[in-house]
């Protein structure tokens, strides 16, 4: 009980600094740190999931989080902490539940326009690898590799995917909580325990002075505009 209400209390109190979706300021810095670092430019990150098992699942629960392929039943976690959905789903199910894109699909997310080569872009992209959608948010490496550009584009655009798998060994090493089965008893401590690590994670980064955007600058509110394309 203690630790699901440290964990509630800390989610509440700090989710809209260090759990939120990046506002305009963070993406700008982004496309600039991420360019700099990669040469991709006006890239949001990198896309994927990895599954942590659940040890004191409900019964009930126990086909719903279960695959054969695993000791326990386990919760996925999506990068950028989507929390939560059963294993017994693949990561394009997970994105699909996904809240990543439901702003922009809205209408209301923050701008992430851009111009490059002259030609006028609304939204960044993540990269991604084969098994997720062919989205206008999505660029994944070829599929055949017929050219040298096209080699050295999947060789840039693997390498550049390495840092959310560094980020989820970094996370999973940081807090050993999480190398061990969860053991929480419903769904809800389990999401909240997986938060606090993040929400605490990026507190260290910003203290120690390595978060890409230090400073929270919450966007002013949105109207709704037609803006739906991105999903075709």
């Amino acid at each position: 009980m203690t630790i699901e209400n440290f964990c509630y209390d800390v989610v509440q109190m700090y989710k809209a600094e260090y759990l939120c979706r990046p506002t305009s300021t963070d993406i700008q810095l982004l496309y600039v740190a991420l360019e700099a670092r990669h040469g991709f430019p006006r890239m949001l990150g990198s896309i994927d999931c990895i599954h942590l098992n659940w040890r004191n699942y409900p019964t009930e629960l126990r086909g719903q989080y279960m695959r054969g392929d695993h000791q326990y039943p386990s919760m996925i976690l999506e990068a950028h902490a989507f929390y939560g959905v059963a294993w017994s789903n693949n990561d394009l199910n997970v994105l699909y539940q996904s809240p990543l894109f439901d702003e922009k699909d809205h209408g209301t997310g923050p701008d992430c326009s851009f111009y490059l080569n002259d030609e006028h872009y609304k939204h960044g992209y993540y990269l991604a690898d084969g098994k997720y959608p062919s989205w206008a948010v999505c660029v994944k490496a070829y599929p055949y590799l017929v050219t040298d550009k096209k080699i050295q584009f999947k060789a840039a655009q693997v390498s550049a995917r390495k840092d959310v798998e560094r980020a989820f060994g970094v996370l999973k090493g940081r807090w050993d909580i999480l190398k061990m089965p969860a053991r929480a008893m419903t769904v809800k401590t389990t999401k909240n325990i997986m938060y606090v690590c993040i929400i605490l994670h990026n507190m260290i980064l910003k203290h120690e002075g390595d978060a890409i955007s230090p400073v929270y600058q919450p966007d002013p509110p949105t109207d709704k505009v037609d803006d739906q394309e991105i999903i075709h």
